[in-house]
């Protein structure tokens, strides 16, 4: 009898992401099928040797498409798993699953995870904690809404990956003045209260619909501001013992449960408000964090996120995952413009160092530490040098942009 066809695994990316996921699915015995677009097409990220099969589409977005082309791969192909390794793809892998009936969050499902209304709307009905916001729908909401809770506010699309989109506004008139330039497309967005404060993002697994791993970490400058101002970002790993890397992690857990999130990455943010120390949820996604985290994660830990969820995902029906014990150093990463297209990084030799950056005009380090004083002292003198040695800055982008971290 002839032995059964390997099950195939179909991941979906824009970006150059995910090339240990796809490896792992490999090893986990899976066939692997990917599709990007064009520009990838030749690019040396990709895996080669890991993929069983290589497409490419113009255009991901386009679910009546996708569809119609995963449709006829599935004449012969036993596709049982659809994975987006990017935050562009996560609706229109939603589409396949309820279209091919396959296992994973339903276009609905989501949304709570794409759709900044949709989550905030599920986490505050579950009592959870966010801040005062409205959809950009009924202009008597929007006004009670500016009348009631102080300026300055944040208008937001939904489904925009990052701070890409999002404006700050300080006055009635000027938020008016920002919704009627969004004319039909201001459904897609919502007005919600600025905090100012410190941000942080937790980094999960789940499966089964419990976090498996998650650690805590603090941007040095909230994202808004690098990306709006320009500068240097970093983020490191909270002290473990902190009381607010405790409610981060039990934060974390109720907005993923309240979200009905089952087996992922995911990478959550939240903000700690200067005024009282309240931490409020911002945002999730169902993916591995970009900007390097998942090389921060596992500087500190031995743990790969895009390797253990590739191994939640190619899991047989009915077993349990078992997360490895991870190390308990502390890491960080840095990354900055740089005004020259290939800057030399020669100077910097500390022996914390596990990572450089190599990319066109960047510059950036990851650090690991056993002590957290160590790893945040290096990060803040690494941006005053950075400053000096190779800083450069560009325009905000107002949409999707041309490459991702």
């Amino acid at each position: 009898m002839a032995e059964p066809a390997a099950p195939t695994i179909l991941c979906l990316s824009s970006y150059e992401k995910g090339a240990p996921f796809l490896e792992e699915c490999q090893r986990q015995g899976w066939r692997v099928v990917l599709i990007t677009v064009p520009e990838l097409e030749h690019s040396d990220f990709w895996p080669r040797d890991s993929i069983d099969e290589f497409y490419c589409m113009p255009d991901l977005a386009d679910t009546p498409s996708v569809i119609r082309a995963v449709a006829y791969l599935a004449r012969t192909l036993r596709i049982e798993r659809v994975v987006p390794l990017d935050e562009y793809e996560l609706a229109t892998v939603g589409a396949l699953r309820e279209q091919f009936r396959l296992a994973g969050m339903s276009q609905s499902a989501t949304r709570f995870v794409r759709d900044k209304l949709a989550m905030r709307l599920r986490t505050e009905a579950h009592g959870l904690p966010v801040p005062p916001f409205v959809h950009v729908l009924n202009n008597d909401a929007i006004q009670e809404f500016l009348n009631r809770v102080p300026a300055p506010w944040l208008i937001k699309p939904r489904s925009e990956a990052s701070t890409i989109g999002i404006r700050k506004i300080a006055s009635p008139d000027q938020a008016w003045a920002a919704i009627d330039e969004l004319g039909d497309e201001r459904s897609n967005y919502l007005i919600e209260r600025f905090v100012p404060g410190n941000v942080f993002h937790a980094d999960s697994l789940v499966a089964n619909g419990e976090v498996a791993f998650v650690e805590v970490h603090r941007y040095a400058r909230p994202p808004l501001d690098v990306f709006h101002q320009g500068g240097i970002a970093s983020t490191a790993t909270v002290r473990r013992d902190a009381p607010e890397a405790a409610r981060i992690r039990e934060l974390n857990r109720q907005v993923l449960a309240a979200l009905g999130v089952e087996n992922s990455a995911t990478h959550m943010e939240f903000i700690q408000a200067h005024e009282d120390g309240r931490i409020y949820f911002l945002e999730v996604a169902a993916r591995v964090g970009g900007a390097y985290i998942a090389d921060v994660v596992e500087a500190a830990t031995g743990v790969n996120l895009w390797v253990e969820w590739a191994k939640i995902e190619t899991l047989p029906a009915g077993t349990l995952y078992h997360p490895p014990a991870p190390r308990r150093d502390y890491a960080g990463v840095i990354i900055s413009l740089a005004r020259q297209e290939w800057p030399d990084t020669s100077a910097y030799q500390d022996p914390e160092i596990v990572w450089r950056l190599h990319k066109a005009n960047h510059a950036g380090f990851v650090v690991r530490s056993p002590e957290h004083d160590r790893v945040v002292g290096l990060l803040d003198q690494y941006a005053r040098r950075f400053t000096e040695d190779f800083l450069a800055s560009m325009p905000p982008w107002t949409s999707k942009p041309p490459s991702d971290s």
